[in-house]
C-alpha cells in the first residue's frame, strides 16, 4: 500500500486527489475560469468602515466584497499576544489553506478582542495591499488579512512578521533547532519565516535560496501594488496541478500520477527545481481507463455526495449538512452484534469514527460539527469513542477542536473552513423543492387546491373554474376528493374542472375562470 498523489486534468477543470494507504482522502477541483483566490494579493479600495463590527469591506474586483477584520487590518506587532508557538500546523492541502502561518497567535489574534478601533485605523476610500485568506463561501465574500505570507516548498515569508517558527510535524529537537538557526542566520532583515515540512534534512544553502527568492518576489509585489488601478490582483498563487506539488508532494508521498503529458512535463520541470532527486516520482498515466476510476476516486466522490454512508458492518451514519452546522448521526441499521446490548453500541461507534473523519475530510466539512453517536451507559466506552475520534483526527491537517463527548453521545468539534466542501462545489440548489431536501405531498396540495378555490369564488361568482396543475394532482383530486369538489359546486353554483398539464411543478397551479352566464 503507498500513498500517492493522483492528478486528472481535461480543458474543463483539473482534480487533484490525495491517497492514503490507496485509499483517496482529500480532492481538491479547480474549473476553468473559477481558479480559486487564496493567496492571492490584491489592490484594493475601502468601501465601508463598519465601527460596530470593528471590520471593513473592502473591493477587491471579486463578485462580492472582501471582509477585513481589525486585527487583520494592524500592523502585526500592535496585534502580537504573548505565549506564541513556534510549531505551526503544517499545510493543510494544495489548494487554499495554510495554517503554518497562522498558528502563531501574532497572525491571528483574537477575533473578540479587537486591537484598536477600526475607524482610526481605515478610511473609505483609502486604497491598501491584501491577501485573501479564506475563500468567498456561501453568501459571504472573502476574508482579507494585510499580514501578507508568501509560500515556497521550504518556507513561508511573513515580510510583516518577526516570527521564526518550525513545522510541528518535524519531531526532532536537533532538526528543529538547526532549521531555526538556518533561517535565522539567512534571514536578512525584516521579515519572519515559517520552516514547512517538506524543508526537514534540507541543506542550509537550499534554504537560503528559498529565503533570497520569497524576499526577493515580495519586493515585486511590493513594487507592483504600490500605484496603478484600483481594484486590481497584483500577485496570483500557482495554478492546482503545480500547489498540489508544491504542498502536497513530500516525504510520505511515494509518487505523483499525472494524466496529461503537458502537466506531466510542468510537474517533472517543477519537481527538478526543488527536489531533483525525486523526479523520478513523477508519473504519466497512459491506460485507456479513466485515471479517477482506476485508483476508485470517482466512486468514493460519489459517496461524497451521498447523505447516508453504510458502514462494512450494516450500521450507517447520516450527513446533514447546514450552511454554518453540520451534524453526523450514527445508526445501528442491521448490525445486531453477538454480545451485550452495549458492546454491540460501542463497537459501531468505533466503527463509525473511522468513517465520520474519512467523509469529513474527503467532503471537505468545516465549520460547526455535531457528532450523535449511540448512546452508551459506561463512562469507560465513552472515552474509548472520543479518544479513537482524537487519534483518527490526527491524519487531518486541518485545525480541529473537539468538546468532550456529553453523557447521551454527543460530541461538537470544530473544523477550519477555508474554502467550499465538495457537496457545495459539485452540486447545485435542486430547481424542483428550492433546498429544502422535501416537497408537499399530493394531499397537501391538493387540499391547498382546494381552499384556493373556495375562497376565489366568495370573492368572485364565476361560471367554471379550469384549475391547471400537474397530472398526479389531478388524477388525485378525481380519485379521491370527487366528494368535496361536488360539493364546492353546489355551494357557489359553479362547475370545477381539474385539468393535467404536463410540466407544472407539484407545488405550482392556475385558476382560470370564466363568468356565469346570465338567463
Amino acid at each position: 500500500m503507498s500513498n500517492s498523489l493522483v492528478i486528472n486534468s481535461s480543458p474543463s477543470e483539473v482534480r487533484v486527489a490525495l491517497l492514503e494507504n490507496d485509499v483517496p482522502c482529500e480532492v481538491y477541483i479547480e474549473r476553468q475560469g473559477d481558479r480559486g483566490v487564496v493567496g492571492n494579493v490584491y489592490r484594493g479600495k475601502v468601501v465601508r468602515v463598519l465601527p460596530g463590527m470593528q471590520a471593513a469591506f473592502v473591493e477587491i474586483g471579486l463578485e462580492r466584497t472582501g471582509f477585513l477584520y481589525v486585527n487583520d487590518a494592524l500592523p502585526m506587532a500592535l496585534t502580537a499576544e504573548t505565549d506564541h508557538e513556534d510549531e505551526p500546523e503544517e499545510r493543510r492541502d494544495g489548494d487554499d489553506e495554510d495554517p503554518e502561518v497562522e498558528s502563531p497567535r501574532e497572525r491571528r489574534p483574537s477575533r473578540t478582542q479587537p486591537a484598536a478601533n477600526i475607524a482610526d485605523v481605515l478610511k473609505q476610500g483609502q486604497e491598501i495591499l491584501v491577501q485573501v485568506q479564506k475563500e468567498p463561501l456561501g453568501t459571504k465574500g472573502a476574508r482579507l488579512t494585510r499580514h501578507v505570507s508568501i509560500p515556497g516548498r521550504h518556507l513561508v515569508y511573513m515580510p510583516f512578521s518577526q516570527h521564526i517558527g518550525v513545522s510541528r510535524r518535524i519531531t526532532d529537537p536537533m532538526e528543529r533547532e538547526r532549521l531555526k538557526q538556518a533561517v535565522t542566520k539567512h534571514r536578512d532583515g525584516a521579515g519572519g519565516f515559517i520552516v514547512r515540512t517538506a524543508t526537514e534534512g534540507i541543506e542550509d544553502a537550499e534554504i537560503e535560496r528559498e529565503a533570497r527568492m520569497l524576499r526577493q518576489l515580495w519586493r515585486d509585489i511590493e513594487k507592483r501594488g504600490a500605484s496603478g488601478p484600483t481594484p486590481r490582483v497584483v500577485y496570483e498563487d500557482l495554478d492546482l496541478v503545480l500547489r498540489a506539488t508544491r504542498d502536497l508532494f513530500i516525504e510520505s508521498i511515494d509518487r505523483v500520477m499525472v494524466d496529461r503529458e503537458e502537466d506531466f512535463e510542468r510537474v517533472k520541470s517543477f519537481v527538478a527545481g526543488f527536489a531533483p532527486e525525486r523526479e523520478s516520482k513523477i508519473e504519466l498515466y497512459r491506460a485507456m481507463e479513466p485515471i479517477f476510476d482506476h485508483y476508485g476516486i470517482e466512486v468514493e466522490i460519489e459517496r461524497a455526495l451521498e447523505r447516508r454512508v453504510w458502514l462494512k458492518s450494516g450500521g450507517y451514519i447520516v450527513i446533514d449538512q447546514a450552511e454554518a452546522l453540520t451534524v453526523v448521526d450514527v445508526n445501528s441499521g442491521r448490525f445486531v452484534g453477538k454480545s451485550s446490548l452495549e458492546e454491540t453500541i460501542t463497537q459501531i461507534n468505533l466503527e463509525a469514527v473511522k468513517e465520520v473523519v474519512f467523509q469529513i475530510r474527503l467532503r471537505n466539512i468545516g465549520g460547526i460539527i455535531i457528532i450523535d453517536f449511540i448512546d452508551m451507559a459506561r463512562a469507560e466506552n465513552r472515552e474509548k469513542v472520543l479518544a479513537a475520534l482524537q487519534e483518527a483526527l490526527k491524519r487531518d491537517k486541518a485545525k480541529t477542536t473537539i468538546v468532550r463527548m456529553s453523557e447521551i453521545g454527543l460530541v461538537e468539534m470544530t473544523r477550519k473552513r477555508v474554502r467550499e466542501s465538495l457537496g457545495h462545489l459539485l452540486t447545485e440548489t435542486c430547481s424542483y423543492c428550492k433546498g429544502r431536501g422535501a416537497v408537499k405531498s399530493e394531499r397537501t396540495v391538493a387540499n391547498e387546491i382546494l381552499r384556493a378555490i373556495a375562497r376565489h369564488l366568495a370573492r368572485e361568482p364565476a361560471g367554471t373554474v379550469l384549475v391547471n396543475m400537474q397530472p398526479a394532482i389531478a388524477d388525485y383530486l378525481y380519485a379521491t376528493e370527487n366528494v368535496q369538489i361536488e360539493e364546492l359546486e353546489k355551494r357557489y353554483q359553479a362547475r370545477i374542472v381539474p385539468v393535467a398539464r404536463e410540466g407544472y411543478h407539484r407545488e405550482n397551479w392556475e385558476l382560470v375562470t370564466t363568468p356565469k352566464r346570465t338567463p
